[in-house]
């Protein structure tokens, strides 16, 4: 069963190394994505991502998990309580 998830992903410092990874990890979960939206924010030099998903339950915690292991990479999810199919 599945659950609509946000994910929520703040790149502090945008690489040439973490950004290959956050789009290599996301492109291996783009099944399970419903949309994507990227906001540059230039003023603090920060980079917000936020995704929205439906997935298993350990899909989205695998997912969240490998991006929290990025260099200068947060990730959170918000998870809802009901299942789907």
């Amino acid at each position: 069963m599945n659950r609509i998830a946000i994910l929520s992903i703040l790149v502090d410092k945008a690489t040439d190394e973490n950004v290959p990874k956050i789009n290599g990890i996301l492109h291996e979960y783009r099944e399970y994505v419903i949309g994507r939206m990227g906001v540059p924010d230039k003023r603090h030099s920060v980079n917000i991502i936020s995704v929205a998903l439906s997935a298993p339950l350990d899909t989205l915690n695998g997912l969240t998990g490998k991006l929290g292991k990025i260099d200068d990479v947060s990730a959170k999810i918000l998870i809802s309580s009901k299942e789907y199919e």
